[in-house]
């Protein structure tokens, strides 16, 4: 029956991709077929059923196909649903092609479900594994990727240096952020640190105690520590939670706290004759 299956498959491999890929269109989601351009979609449906005959042939090449095709499709966006659901049907659409050629019978139906189920149950197994691991490793880099930007810190003038913090803080974040703080500070030579939380949306206990942290951690390779773009509602919540900021400076917003650095380093901003 797998002789049948590949010889099968191979000779009328146009017609199967192209019905399969009329079905799935139909049955999948506008997103799957949208976000592909449709010589793209035709080319991965290529590589999908090449992947199917692969494994008829040759596990060692199956697999190496399998680890590249799981990469593609979630670089694609292809969820998995559609990819699981794309194997039953092909399977469908060749197994129909048998029987209406008469190679499935009455008396050999029973074998070649069962020659199917070998075929394509332990593929499903293994296709999901495949894109399981690609996908974690996919969320594992972004994630790598994101922290890299979540605390940046930027130099804005001599001595002067600037961390711009953007979401929600946590405990891992709050590590970063620290390690960010302290190998920037030398880096840059710093003497004065501007951590604006203009984009933190809630301030409480936890996220303070992250800041006096960091704050300390500043002072402590030579630094000073600046609070700005403390908002209204923040100031409100940090009093009411008694969280006590005493022990560095604070501004409003981040063109005052500059202000102030420069000032701190002995500098200030001036007008020049004819500008506004």
């Amino acid at each position: 029956m797998f002789n049948d299956l590949i010889g099968t498959i191979k000779e009328n491999k146009t017609e199967f991709v192209s019905r399969w890929m009329e079905i799935m269109k139909d049955e999948s989601d506008d997103i799957v077929t949208e976000v592909v351009s449709d010589q793209i979609f035709t080319k991965t449906s290529h590589e999908f059923v090449d992947l199917l005959v692969s494994n008829l042939e040759d596990s060692k090449e199956y697999s190496a196909r399998l680890d590249d095709f799981a990469e593609r499709v979630v670089r694609l966006g292809w969820p998995l649903t559609f990819v699981t659901s794309g194997l039953r049907m092909f399977g469908r659409i060749v197994y129909d092609n048998l029987t209406e050629a008469g190679k499935i019978n009455d008396e050999n139906h029973k074998q070649a479900v069962e020659d199917f189920d070998k075929w394509l149950s332990p593929m499903y197994n293994e296709i999901v594994q495949a894109y399981a691991k690609t996908w974690e490793k996919t969320v594992s880099l972004q994630k790598i990727a994101l922290q890299e930007l979540s605390a940046p810190l930027i130099p804005v003038f001599e001595k002067i240096s600037v961390m711009p913090l953007v979401g929600t803080i946590d405990t891992e974040r709050a590590r970063l952020i620290m390690e960010n703080l302290l190998t920037g500070v030398v880096k840059h030579r710093a003497e004065v640190v501007l951590i604006d939380i203009t984009g933190v949306p809630v301030v409480d206990t936890m996220v303070a105690h992250h800041i006096i942290q960091a704050s300390e951690a500043v002072r402590l390779v030579g630094a000073q520590c600046m609070l700005v773009g403390i908002r209204p509602e923040i100031a409100q919540t940090i009093v009411n939670l008694g969280i006590d900021l005493n022990q560095f400076s604070t501004n409003s917003t981040l063109r005052k706290g500059i202000e102030k650095a420069l000032e701190m380093t002995n500098r200030k901003i001036v007008s020049t004759e004819g500008t506004v």
